[in-house]
């Protein structure tokens, strides 16, 4: 199943940890025409309504932290939401001049913004074409008027393949995205899943980055009465995903994709035996994976620190990647960034704290280098 064997060394935790760690919407549209004839400066001044919205030249960065896991609003797409009821408050109230207040006060400098869950994926495939062009555009637009302050995770009209791979060519040769942000399934299939793997194989080709946001699968939305599926399911979802795409072998077998995954890995510490021992010891995979693939696949992934600012996770994820593995990431506007600068501070080296807030996630996006 795998092509090759190989390990990753696990590692122990090194200090410890104190405390903790909120997405939106915008009305107005801007002009595809005027971007596609001037390019990204004509795109960024266009006179539309959406330009009164987005204050011009906000602030200078106040801070050095690269966030991974940053929402925003786009305009059409909440619109969209509020048609088939799928808004939020948080959704809802987003806006930029509350974005950039909030990475200010938390140390942010730029934050690589996505739209949360659902994206696109509730709608038929030219609907989500549409809004993911939209949206796309739209996130490019705050990096055009706000210099240095955000990058770009752009959504992808999945589960629709092939207009995936057309926003795929799109959002990385015209718009010049950082990397894409997707769903951890969608409806009843999980990213390992074969009919996804052209996505896959063309975002291998471009070494990019895939940074992926958990949802509530077909088979668990209303699972347990009364009890909100972010709060269970989304961080077992990120981990069945995790686990189609290990033993699909997927992972392995495009390997030039950067793979991030929210909260932590969602609950894949509590699961880590089940991973690399159980999975192993019986039909469909004994004898066709080994310990030492799962692991490497395991310790090559990123993981971000959203909801996860607490002595007890933390532990766990350090325990089972380096920090190099690690990114921050805030779930902003679900939570508010100022929360994770002193448990990460607290619980890490120095020199792991800057690299986790910093210069891993310079790594998958080396332009911001200059940010």
């Amino acid at each position: 199943m795998f092509g090759h064997q190989g390990g990753y060394p696990m590692r122990a935790a090194s200090s410890r940890l104190s405390s903790l760690c909120n997405c939106g919407q915008v009305h107005g549209a801007f002009s595809r025409r005027a971007f596609l004839a001037g390019g990204a400066a004509a795109f960024a001044c266009a006179t539309t309504p959406l330009a009164g919205f987005l204050p011009k030249a906000y602030a200078q960065a106040k801070g050095s932290i690269i966030d991974v896991h940053h929402h925003i609003s786009p305009p059409t797409w909440v619109d969209a939401l509020k048609s088939i009821k799928q808004d939020s408050p948080p959704v809802n109230n987003w806006s930029v001049q509350k974005t950039l207040e909030d990475m200010d006060k938390g140390g942010v400098g730029v934050a690589i913004t996505s739209p949360t869950t659902p994206q696109a994926s509730p709608f038929d495939a030219p609907t989500a074409a549409r809004l993911a062009r939209e949206s796309n555009e739209f996130a490019k637009k705050l990096e055009t008027q706000h210099p240095g302050r955000f990058g770009t995770w752009a959504m992808l009209p999945l589960p629709h393949v092939n207009e995936s791979l057309k926003e795929i060519e799109y959002a990385f040769d015209t718009l010049k995205v950082d990397g894409v942000g997707v769903m951890t399934s969608y409806g009843d299939k999980w990213l390992g899943y074969a009919e996804f793997e052209p996505v896959w194989a063309e975002l291998n080709r471009r070494k990019a980055t895939v940074y992926t946001h958990p949802t509530a699968a077909n088979c668990c939305v209303n699972l347990v009465r009364d009890i909100d599926p972010a709060l269970i399911e989304f961080g077992t979802d990120t981990t069945r995903s995790i686990f189609t795409v290990i033993f699909s072998g997927f992972g392995e077998k495009y390997p030039d994709i950067n793979w991030i995954w929210s909260h932590g890995g969602g609950s894949i510490t509590a699961f880590y035996e089940r991973f690399t021992v159980q999975s192993i010891a019986r039909p469909p995979f004994a004898g066709k994976v080994t310990r030492a693939q799962i692991d490497k696949q395991i310790g090559r992934f990123y993981y971000d620190t959203a909801a996860i600012p607490n002595e007890v996770t933390l532990s766990a994820l350090a325990k089972m990647v380096p920090a190099s593995q690690i990114v921050f990431g805030s779930d902003y506007p679900y939570r508010r960034s100022e929360e994770y600068v002193q448990p990460i501070d607290k619980f890490f080296k120095p020199d792991e704290a800057a690299a986790i807030k910093r210069s891993n996630a310079l790594k998958l996006v080396p332009r911001l280098k200059t940010a």
